[in-house]
């Protein structure tokens, strides 16, 4: 599976700005900045990228996760696939009827991104989807831990 970073480097940005915040504040209340004062982040915002932070973490989990498996990962594709898909699920769930500016706005980023999901799911072949399903059921890992539990 080949993810592009692009939803890692979004949280990380958004990481590093929450934990400066404090300092971007104290950096504003100086007197020789003040025409920047308009500029700064309200409570109410932080508490919007907080949220979006909470989003994303999932696809930083597993782009992560799969990007740094030294082993081939076929069997896994289904499991990600289907984890995303619930998540994202949930989260369009949770924010469906909100009326706030934000959260609808949160809804439909996050609708996107799973239409754009849905739409590399729909497109593997049916030889490769056999392919996967069959990584899937082989997986001796999996076996494992089911026969553990």
């Amino acid at each position: 599976m080949d993810v592009k970073p692009s939803c890692n480097s979004t949280l990380e940005l958004l990481e590093r700005a929450y934990r400066l915040r404090k300092f971007t504040h104290e950096w504003l209340k100086n007197q020789k900045y003040s025409d920047y004062w308009l500029l700064f982040t309200t409570h109410d915002e932080w508490t919007i990228v907080k949220y979006v932070m909470e989003v994303l973490q999932l696809f930083q989990y597993w782009t992560l996760r799969m990007s740094k498996r030294h082993t081939i990962a076929l069997h896994h594709f289904i499991t990600v696939y289907n984890v995303m898909f619930d998540y994202m699920d949930g989260v369009m769930q949770a924010l469906a009827k909100k009326k706030t500016r934000w959260k609808e706005d949160l809804y439909f980023a996050v609708k996107f991104a799973w239409q754009k999901l849905s739409k590399y799911y729909t497109e593997v072949p049916p030889i490769t989807g056999m392919l996967l399903i069959s990584a899937d059921i082989l997986d001796s890992f999996r076996k494992l831990q089911l026969s553990r539990k």
